[in-house]
C-alpha cells in the first residue's frame, strides 16, 4: 500500500474512519492541554464543536458508505462544510489573540446581576475569565487557534476530496 493509499484510501468507508480519527486525537490533544492547565477560552470551547459533530456524522458516513454512495458524499459534503466553518471561526479567534479585531463580550468577563456593590464584589472574587485574546500556549510560533485553522482546513479539504471520489 503506498503513501497515498493510506492518507486517501479507496474506500469511503476508510476515508471517513480516518476523518474521526483525526476528530478523536484533535479534540484528546486539547483535552489534554486542559488538564496541564492550559484553560479553553469561550471561543476555544465553541471550535471543539466541528469535531464533536464531526466523529459521529464521520462514523455515520463510513457505515452507510458502502450501501449508500450518494448520502456517504453528502456526509463528506457536510463534514467539508462543517470544518470550513471552523477554520473561519478559528482564523476570527486568531485574528482577536493578534489583536487586529476585538473579540466577543464572553471573552471579556461581563457582569451580570444586580448592581449591589457586595453582588459585584462577590462576583468579581468569584469569576475566572479566559481571555480570548491572550494566547496561554504557543506550539512553533502558532497559538491553538491558529493550529486549528490549520486543522479545521485541511480536514475541510479532505473532505472536500473525499465528497468528490
Amino acid at each position: 500500500m503506498t503513501l497515498a493509499e493510506m492518507v486517501l484510501p479507496p474506500s469511503q468507508g476508510a476515508r471517513a474512519v480516518w476523518i474521526a480519527a483525526a476528530s478523536v486525537a484533535i479534540l484528546a490533544a486539547v483535552w489534554i492541554f486542559q488538564a496541564f492547565g492550559y484553560a479553553p477560552c469561550e471561543l476555544c470551547l465553541t471550535q471543539r464543536y466541528a469535531f464533536y459533530a464531526a466523529i459521529p456524522l464521520a462514523l455515520l458516513t463510513a457505515l452507510i458508505s458502502r450501501s449508500a454512495h450518494g448520502l456517504a458524499r453528502a456526509g463528506f459534503g457536510l463534514m467539508a462544510l462543517v470544518f470550513a466553518a471552523n477554520a473561519v471561526l478559528a482564523a476570527y479567534h486568531a485574528g482577536v489573540e493578534y489583536h487586529w479585531w476585538p473579540g466577543p463580550t464572553a471573552c471579556t468577563g461581563g457582569l451580570t446581576g444586580s448592581l449591589n456593590v457586595n453582588d459585584l464584589v462577590n462576583t468579581l472574587n468569584s469569576v475566572k475569565v479566559v481571555r480570548c485574546d491572550e494566547v496561554q500556549l504557543r506550539i512553533a510560533g502558532l497559538s491553538l487557534a491558529g493550529w486549528n485553522v490549520a486543522a479545521s482546513a485541511v480536514l475541510a479539504v479532505y473532505a472536500a476530496i473525499a465528497a468528490r471520489l
